[in-house]
């Protein structure tokens, strides 16, 4: 699995996590089932960890800085974009913004609305401007 395969697959764990209400209790494993992280286990597992220990600062992160947006009236697939990408971006100084904007872009391009990459990017790049 490369960290792109991770990054898509960790955006549907939040995705899931999101639409079913979990309490966001329990290891990652309950969602990992036959999928092979390989060496993104531990990517994967870190990015688990921080969100659920922090979903709460990410949301107020994402909210703060999508001005005119609600996060209950985004769509879901780039609300988890945006959780993923807020998470790296607040908790994973090893990886470098850039990185994870363009990333969150992509997978935005893959996922999202016509609109959504630019609303993805206009609101990482805010976020990560604020962080320099």
């Amino acid at each position: 699995m490369t960290r792109r395969e991770a990054r898509e697959f960790m955006m549907k764990v939040l995705y899931q996590m999101d639409v079913t209400s979990d309490d966001m209790t329990g290891p990652l494993e309950r969602y990992v089932r036959d999928t092979r992280l390989g060496v993104q286990k531990e990517y994967c597992e870190s990015v688990y960890e921080k969100f659920c220990a922090h979903k709460e600062e990410i949301d107020s992160e994402i909210a703060r800085c999508s001005i005119g947006w609600k996060i209950e009236r985004m769509p879901r697939t780039d609300v988890s974009i945006l959780r993923l990408s807020v998470c790296e971006l607040l908790y994973m100084p090893d990886i470098p913004p850039a990185v994870s904007i363009n990333e969150a872009v992509e997978i935005t391009k893959k996922y999202g609305t016509d609109q959504s990459p630019k609303f993805v990017n206009a609101i990482l790049g805010s976020i990560a401007r604020e962080r320099e």
